[in-house]
């Protein structure tokens, strides 16, 4: 590599960062713009609450993964990766707080989301929140990875894929032997990372479906519906397999819901075969 090219990749390389910065500038914006009746320095730094923590850190990861997929691509030049950049990037960051608010009412309709996060530190709220915005930034990013090119087809991936996200809410809802939001309201930390581990994992799924190149609305469609129909049969799998393989001789639900202190680190295991059999089956297919 001659030093003319070294320089040209130092460059594409600093305007790619700029441009990812602003970005993160203008999420933290719009972040406060959705929830104007939050103080994020009180939240944090004066009240030390974990549940706000969990939750806004997922915000951030769920940003960083939409701007990642304002990145990829071709370059067609500097300037016009900056612009192309930045108008995905914006167009992501409206889609994530938009789909953070739809999906707080609906996957967590039982309860008003900001009482349990803002006043009742609630930690288990806090992590489904977080698994929200997480969900929300994967199936952006396929949005946008796979639109070929047309921001009004990575808009309709977006509205399919928040569709699925809240079908998969109510599914794992009916594979569980207890009542998700009575339990999350009772701040119960394990039963909300087992939860949120089940959304990741279809958002997972949905993003690869989403990523490829796209051709015509009915070979995305299938693809997708493909990726997430096995994902939809491999939740009750997995929770099974969490009770035989990764659990030996322990019962899931008791050791999550029917004890005095829920064991976190068994909801752990569960949330990570959610998400590790996803992450296989993308590699598999």
């Amino acid at each position: 590599m001659d030093i003319s090219n070294l320089l040209n990749g130092i460059l594409a390389s600093l305007v790619y960062l700029g441009a990812s910065f602003v970005l993160v500038v203008l999420g933290k914006i719009a972040y406060q713009i959705f929830h104007p009746n939050i103080s994020v320095k009180h939240e944090l730094v004066e009240k030390d609450n974990l549940a706000f923590s969990v939750a806004h850190v997922g915000y951030f990861v769920g940003l960083l993964l939409a701007i990642g997929a304002a990145i990829s691509g071709e370059s067609n030049g500097l300037l016009n990766d900056f612009i192309q950049i930045e108008l995905y990037g914006i167009v992501a960051i409206v889609l994530l707080n938009l789909s953070v608010y739809i999906n707080d009412k609906i996957i967590l309709s039982k309860f008003d989301i900001k009482k349990e996060i803002i006043t009742d530190q609630n930690v288990g709220t806090g992590a489904v929140d977080a698994a929200i915005s997480i969900s929300t930034g994967l199936i952006i990013m396929g949005a946008i990875i796979g639109d070929g090119g047309d921001i009004l087809t990575a808009i309709y991936f977006w509205l399919i894929g928040q569709a699925i996200l809240i079908l998969t809410s109510f599914v794992y809802n009916l594979i569980t032997p207890y009542d998700i939001h009575e339990h999350i309201e009772k701040n119960n930390i394990a039963v909300g990372i087992g939860f949120g581990g089940a959304l990741i994992a279809i958002a997972n799924l949905i993003r690869n479906g989403l990523a490829t190149e796209f051709y015509s609305w009915q070979e995305s469609l299938m693809l997708l519906g493909f990726e997430v129909l096995l994902g939809l049969i491999f939740l009750p799998l997995a929770r099974l397999m969490t009770d035989k393989i990764l659990l030996p001789g322990r019962n899931l639900t008791d050791e999550i819901v029917n004890q005095d202190k829920p064991n976190v680190g068994a909801a752990l295991i569960e949330a990570f075969s959610y998400i590790g059999g996803s992450t296989l089956i993308c590699w598999a297919i």
